[in-house]
């Protein structure tokens, strides 16, 4: 395969950058030299952590070239397993869990353990945290897993996250109750590759990797060039505004889908959950999608969000819910007597992907679509967090101020007007209250993830790792540095990071 332009990190032009994105103010500006994923500090902290006759949770993952099938559509991609998604992996927390990588691809490749605040050398960041793992070769991630929650596994290589390298991760709560009758993990996905073009053509149409204009100018501030008016005429890729703006966030991706999965199936050929009615069932979404949030919803019931990225939320009643690119929202539901559609509606975008809720003998209704979808829509930002689970309160530190800007021609996304790898680190040192403020200045919306961290969102306290970012909006989070090493924070819409929205949070000592 024709590769990409590399935009994985490089770290030693991310090291070198002399300053941060913008001036950082607070008492406790960042001095010494970057700790990096090798350090002593990194291999210091993972010792602490694993404790005498810690359990030891074993797994293997081959990546290869694979025939999947989507539910009677069969495509040639890459994966973990035949299967989609990849297999799921389960600890608890506080185990250590070993997973061998043995790339069986004909490309590099990586693992990222998405939302874990994990050991920085485990991060799976090649360039960052790590060498690639090289075509042919092998790499064993081993780390203590820390908080209980949902979360997900996927290649930090190129674009193989539109692939279907990714698989769910749960840790398990070994204090939780457990008060339910089920529990369904239920993986969302955007999908083109086997289908006529790979991601790597799509991005190619895009411009990624095209020369850009001079970094001084004013491109990638104002979001100015992105325009809701699509792309039609730009590699012959159907980018009309009918199928790329939503109400809720505004220009909702730059790429059509052919298909949209839930649980690796297309609508046509549905993967069916079965249960009585009554009974009480645990879902935990994970949107693993690279270009498409998804309005979820289940036919004649309301849900009770519990969990955000991880982290327990009073619970909320709403009738569906908006899941961004690298979310994961766990909810609870008591079942009716029936046939009922799990619906992912693409948001702002032609098409949706459908699993079925089977309680009773029956066939689906002929009108499949769920009025729910348009009565309450829960954000990721509408919660509120459990109190036990808050950030203690304290003054921070240190601010830094983050512009996310972009435009379509050139496809160039970028922090405060520079794209990677040409971004200066945030720097911080260990032991600072981190205050940050994410100001979306474009018309597109952006997941915005940090790695290695979960933090706080300072209006209300909700602890995430990936937080939705509307046009034009702003967020302001906390964090405690407690995690030493080199940490990305990007923007999880692949194509936006592949064409230069990320940079790292940056250790020094």
């Amino acid at each position: 395969m024709a590769e990409l332009v590399r935009r994985s990190f490089l770290l030693g032009s991310i090291l070198a950058g002399a300053g941060v994105l913008m001036a950082c103010s607070g008492s406790g500006s960042p001095t010494g030299a970057p700790v990096q994923a090798s350090s002593t500090a990194v291999r210091r902290l993972e010792q602490q952590r694993r404790i005498p006759g810690q359990r030891v949770v074993s797994a293997r993952l081959t990546p290869r070239p694979v025939e999947a099938d989507l539910g009677g559509r069969i495509v040639s991609t890459w994966g973990y397993d035949p299967n989609l998604p990849g297999p799921l992996l389960r600890a608890r927390a506080g185990d250590l869990l070993r997973v061998e990588v043995d790339n069986q691809l004909p490309a590099e490749t990586s693992v990222h353990w998405h939302g874990l605040a994990l050991s920085n050398d485990m991060d799976g960041v090649p360039g960052l945290t790590q060498d690639p793992i090289v075509a042919g070769g092998r790499f064993a991630y081993e780390f203590t897993v820390p908080d209980p929650g949902t979360y997900f596994y996927h290649s930090h290589s190129g674009l193989q996250l539109d692939r279907g390298l990714y698989g769910p991760l749960v840790i398990d709560d070994p204090n939780e109750p457990g008060d339910y009758d089920h529990e369904w993990i239920v993986v969302l996905d955007d999908w083109l590759d086997g289908t006529g073009r790979t991601p790597d053509e799509v991005a190619r149409d895009l411009g990624i990797g095209a020369a850009t204009p001079d970094e001084s100018d004013t491109a990638g501030m104002g979001g100015m060039d992105h325009g809701a008016t699509g792309m039609d005429g730009m590699g012959g890729m159907d980018m009309g505004e009918e199928t790329m703006l939503s109400p809720l966030l505004g220009g909702a991706g730059d790429v059509s889908y052919p298909h949209f999965l839930v649980g690796g199936r297309v609508p046509d050929d549905p993967m069916t959950f079965t249960a009585a009615p009554g009974q009480r069932v645990r879902i935990r979404f994970v949107n693993a999608g690279a270009d498409t949030a998804f309005r979820v919803a289940l036919g004649g019931h309301r849900m009770t969000v519990t969990h955000t990225d991880g982290f327990p939320v009073v619970p909320q009643d709403t009738d569906s819910l908006l899941i961004g690119m690298g979310e994961r929202f766990d909810v609870l539901v008591t079942l009716g007597d029936g046939v009922f559609p799990l619906f992912a509606q693409a948001e702002g975008k032609t098409g949706h992907g459908l699993a079925l809720v089977r309680t009773a003998a029956g066939e689906l209704p002929a009108q499949s679509r769920p009025g729910e979808l348009e009565r309450r829509v829960l954000l990721g930002t509408d919660l509120a967090p459990r109190e036990y689970v808050r950030l203690t309160e304290r003054d921070h530190d240190l601010y830094h101020s983050v512009d996310m800007g972009g435009t379509m021609s050139p496809y160039r996304w970028t922090l405060n007007g520079r794209a990677h790898p040409d971004i200066p680190p945030l720097n911080v040192n260990e032991g600072q209250r981190v205050r940050m403020r994410m100001r979306n200045m474009s018309d597109m919306f952006h997941p915005m993830h940090l790695h290695g961290h979960t933090f706080a969102l300072t209006d209300t306290g909700l602890r995430k790792d990936t937080v939705t970012i509307g046009p034009m909006r702003t967020v302001e989070i906390e964090f405690d540095t407690d995690n030493p090493g080199q940490w990305a924070l990007h923007c999880h819409n692949a194509y936006h990071q592949e064409a230069g929205m990320m940079t790292t949070v940056s250790y020094l000592a």
